[in-house]
């Protein structure tokens, strides 16, 4: 890998994150990582800081090793008191244990801008106004609306009005007592921008009572043109669902859609605590395949042979960070039609259901209809380019900071990001 040099006139940007790889869980970490490295490629002197306490105590596993860049710092946060630590933060919406260490790193002027992701347990509400920077906050999750995170309510159905004491004790949560104390608001004052991942996002934190303007900013990924020519990873036509195997993600309401023999194969791409209900729920369902968990760089020809991606989630995502890696790489999508889904199908290249006879509708219009399937996979293609590339996106979020630099008269920022526009 070249490692390109800071540019003298970048910007020094501290990332604030509970999870960060290897040392994180799903798909932000992931993205924050990718927007720390595209930050490191147009110049900018990023160090990202992390509570590797909070994923020790929730994972059951010690993370994978992966490769690190070293333009981008890492701070792990750590201390003796490991799990009871992060316990303390959650309580208190604190940072009780590293509040010394934070101040220090975040002193007057060692950064331009304090770039906010998952706080959760780095530091919660409380982390907001260290640092006098210009603070961008990201909400990849609806954690500023919700203690559980995910607006599922009770772990049974969607949220759409709080019942948060009693939900949050129904996850075997303790209740997070700062949520009734007008804490979150007050420390929210301290950010200068608040960003959602879709519409849908920002207007449900609104609904839920979340006052700030928050702009929209979806997630990116790097450009990877659609493979060709490599053999197919299944001998027989599938569709195919990749992500968690967890209850959330409605995997269980697309396993009977695949019943007997005759057709083309799901493959199920992934792992987690859900995956031994669901494998019992397939016996006796030879075209539903258990692909298990695999490495990024496999997955690709999975989505170059697939009839279509499937993403079935029950619950109130963020984005659906899963219909443009299928974009990417020219496939179709056939999706829920649940939160940010829609908006994202809205620039073509998918399908969407709401019932199991519209799902059926779906499989078997791209199972049977090539010419079908190939002008979604083209649309598909299309949209990535246009709304979901790493250089469409980083001009969104640069933009963000651009405004909030403007407002503040902050010139050294304004002149190293080009000026307002």
């Amino acid at each position: 890998m070249t490692i390109e040099p800071i540019h003298p006139s970048g910007l020094k940007i501290a990332m604030l994150t509970t999870f960060y790889p290897p040392y994180n869980f799903g798909g932000d970490g992931i993205g924050i990582k990718r927007l720390a490295t595209a930050l490191a490629d147009r110049g900018h002197a990023i160090t990202v800081i992390h509570d590797k306490d909070a994923y020790m105590a929730l994972a059951t596993s010690a993370p994978a090793p992966i490769e690190e860049d070293p333009r981008i710092e890492v701070i792990q946060l750590s201390s003796p008191l490991g799990t009871f630590g992060s316990l303390l933060t959650h309580q208190f919406g604190s940072p009780v244990v590293h509040a010394k260490r934070l101040k220090e790193l975040l002193a007057k002027d060692k950064f331009d801008v304090i770039w906010f992701h998952n706080v959760s347990l780095v530091g919660g509400p409380g982390l907001l106004g260290i640092g006098d920077a210009i603070k961008i906050y990201e909400a990849h999750e609806h954690w500023l609306v919700c203690p559980t995170h995910v607006l599922w309510r009770e772990n049974t159905q969607l949220c759409e009005e709080r019942h948060c004491l009693r939900c949050t004790i129904s996850y075997r949560r303790p209740p997070q007592l700062w949520r009734w104390t007008g804490k979150l608001e007050r420390e929210a004052s301290h950010v200068d921008a608040f960003i959602a991942k879709s519409n849908f996002s920002r207007d449900k934190h609104s609904a839920f009572g979340f006052a700030p303007d928050m702009q929209v900013v979806p997630y990116f990924l790097p450009d990877m043109p659609p493979a060709s020519g490599a053999p197919s990873p299944h001998s027989r036509p599938y569709f195919l669902f990749v992500g968690r195997l967890e209850k959330i993600k409605g995997v269980q309401d697309i396993i009977p859609a695949f019943a007997g023999d005759e057709g083309p194969d799901l493959l199920v791409v992934g792992s987690g605590d859900y995956e031994a209900t669901l494998r019992e729920q397939a016996v006796g369902h030879p075209r539903v395949r258990f692909v298990g968990r695999l490495n990024p760089e496999e997955i690709p020809a999975y989505y170059e042979h697939a009839r279509a991606l499937i993403v079935p989630s029950i619950c109130y995502e963020t984005f659906g960070i899963i219909l443009i890696e299928a974009f990417r790489s020219g496939t179709p999508v056939i999706a829920r039609r649940i939160g940010p889904f829609p908006e994202i199908i809205a620039r073509g290249g998918g399908l969407m259901f709401e019932n199991e006879d519209e799902l059926r509708s779906a499989i078997a219009e791209l199972g049977e209809d090539a010419v079908r399937r190939d002008n979604l996979a083209q649309e598909a293609r299309r949209a990535f380019e246009t709304h979901w590339t790493e250089d469409v996106v980083m001009e969104q979020y640069l933009n963000v900071v651009r405004q909030v630099a403007c407002n503040r008269g902050n010139e050294r920022v304004m002149s190293a990001l080009g000026g307002s526009k």
